[in-house]
């Protein structure tokens, strides 16, 4: 069973990036945190042609229905044409800390 908050997944090419994105969603009350992790590679294929690219990957937390909101903000937002974004259900955990993410992500 979901609960009301998901995590929603998003790469940048630049760390410098991510970080930027991270303090906008986190002031934007589109998420509650956002955790940058460190280089990771992918390796995809764009417009007929196969890349091989660090990037850097956003761990965005927040409330369920701020998933609009954020669709729609990140291509607005983001350097890329388009955009990674896949959002997961969260299935359990802590009370406490998911109260936390729906109470960071209100006004």
């Amino acid at each position: 069973m979901a609960t009301e908050q998901v995590v929603a997944l998003t790469t940048t090419p630049t760390e410098e990036e991510g970080q930027q994105l991270a303090h906008k969603l986190v002031e934007a009350r589109l998420a509650a945190c956002v955790q940058v992790t460190s280089k990771i590679r992918a390796v995809y294929r764009w417009k007929g042609e196969i890349y091989d690219e660090p990037e850097w990957q956003l761990w965005i937390k927040t409330a369920a229905d701020k998933v609009d909101d954020l669709v729609a903000w990140l291509p607005k937002n983001h350097s890329g044409e388009v955009p990674e974004l896949i959002v997961l259900p969260i299935t359990g955990g802590w009370s406490t800390y998911l109260d936390w993410i729906t109470a960071e992500t209100r006004a």
